[in-house]
């Protein structure tokens, strides 16, 4: 391992993210978030991510043109509710700003991808704090995220000005960023993201969708601010109508759809007079069924995106298309077309063979996919590195590395990525 021998002890390194004044939870439940020791990434195999990474953007760029053009896939195939259709409808079929694609490099060798957060990605704290702390001691490796405050602030400039048909980039002076309040993990990403909007010399206002109004002239206020774009961190899920994906799941409390507050931000930039990032289209190529578009209607995509399927795409299919009784719980993962946490994902081959025939009789079927299991290649500490690569305007911008000890692990740790020649 190529380091430094004064690495800082955990103790050490915590007050180091105390100084951030970003990230305040080094240990969770009392165990350590971080790993110190990085993953170290040959040039080669940074490269050879990256292009995959730029590739899965690519095919959900696909995606979204095909289902632009056959609307009939919204109803039949992702059986979109209606409030959800109108996010997609008025995006015109604008889903992209940040994303970041989950890739693995298995024990054949290849890279895979098990989906992509188009929708509301994070860990662009984490990811960039991380790297700037320990990169000094590893003096020998190059940091990949260092651009990432810089390629999120061009792109955002770039998506304002292009909603106002302006050339080049124009200059952002107000911009509000909507996340959910109530919940503090992904809060170190909120102030992050607003470190780097003032340091360019943008004044940030933040709030909930709740705090969304509109003034006099029309224009779209937060906590009474005037804001000419929106970085929303809430998901395309929860502005819309919440629904149950367990047969034996008890409605949620709060399944109505946030209507004032939708309408309101789909008009107001159906008006030009706001710009919203990442787009509301993001509402397809986050759902899960796109990736079983790729499979089940292999045809309607490009040659190139045909061979980039088979490539790094598992095998996905709805649900909803295939005889449940009959999946081998060693060779699938059932997963919900939204959700990414435990309650959601079920590994066959790691879960009990009564609670894998439970999943697959009480989950509705509409809102799952099976995907094709694949081995993910260990490192020399026997943790599996989940390789996340941002994508930022559909160019490769970083990497957020989490490792865990088995695949079915959701706490993993976090660890810096460096790269060396």
């Amino acid at each position: 391992m190529i380091g430094h021998p004064t690495l800082p002890n955990y103790g050490e390194f915590a007050q180091m993210l105390y100084a951030t004044c970003i990230i305040s939870d080094p240990w969770i439940a009392g165990k350590e978030r971080f790993r110190l020791q990085p993953l170290i990434l040959s040039r080669q195999q940074a490269e050879s991510l990256a292009a995959v990474a730029e590739r899965i953007g690519f095919l959900h760029h696909e995606v979204a043109r095909i289902v632009w053009e056959n609307s009939e896939f919204l109803d039949e195939f992702y059986s979109l509710t209606p409030y959800q259709k109108a996010m997609w409808l008025q995006s015109e079929g604008r889903w992209h700003g940040i994303a970041r694609v989950d890739l693995f490099i298995c024990t054949d060798g290849k890279i895979r991808s098990c989906e992509m957060n188009s929708d509301t990605p994070s860990g662009e704290a984490e990811a960039f704090l991380l790297n700037q702390l320990l990169h000094p001691y590893f003096p020998h490796t190059t940091d990949p995220n260092t651009d990432l405050p810089e390629k999120f602030w061009r792109m955002l400039t770039k998506s304002d000005s292009g909603r106002r048909g302006v050339e080049g980039e124009g200059k952002l002076e107000s911009v509000a960023i909507i996340y959910p309040t109530d919940l503090p993990e992904d809060l170190s990403m909120i102030a992050i993201y607003r470190q780097w909007l003032e340091a360019r010399g943008c004044s940030v206002v933040i709030g909930s969708p709740y705090n969304l109004n509109r003034d006099a002239d029309g224009n779209v206020t937060v906590m009474g601010k005037r804001v000419d774009l929106i970085i929303r961190h809430y998901k395309t899920d929860w502005w819309g109508e919440r629904e149950i994906i367990w047969s034996n799941q008890q409605p949620f409390l709060d399944a109505d759809p946030l209507h004032r507050e939708l309408m309101l931000i789909l008009e107001a930039e159906y008006e030009g007079r706001v710009t919203v990032v990442n787009p509301f289209g993001s509402v397809l190529t986050q759902n899960k069924h796109s990736m079983a578009l790729m499979w089940e209607h292999h045809e309607l995509f490009s040659p190139q995106a045909q061979e980039w399927i088979q490539a790094y795409i598992p095998e996905t299919r709805r649900l909803s298309s295939l005889d449940a009784a009959a999946l081998n719980r060693e060779d699938w993962v059932l997963k919900s077309v939204f959700g990414c946490e435990g309650d959601s994902v079920l590994v066959g081959r790691s879960a009990k063979p009564n609670d894998w025939q439970l999943a697959l009789t009480t989950a509705i079927p509409k809102h799952w996919i099976a995907q094709r299991y694949f081995e993910i290649a260990a490192d020399e500490n026997g943790m599996m590195p989940n390789i996340g690569a941002y994508l930022i305007g559909g160019e490769a911008a970083g990497f957020y590395t989490r490792l865990s000890a088995k695949s079915t692990d959701y706490t993993a740790v976090t660890a810096p990525t460096f790269i060396v020649s």
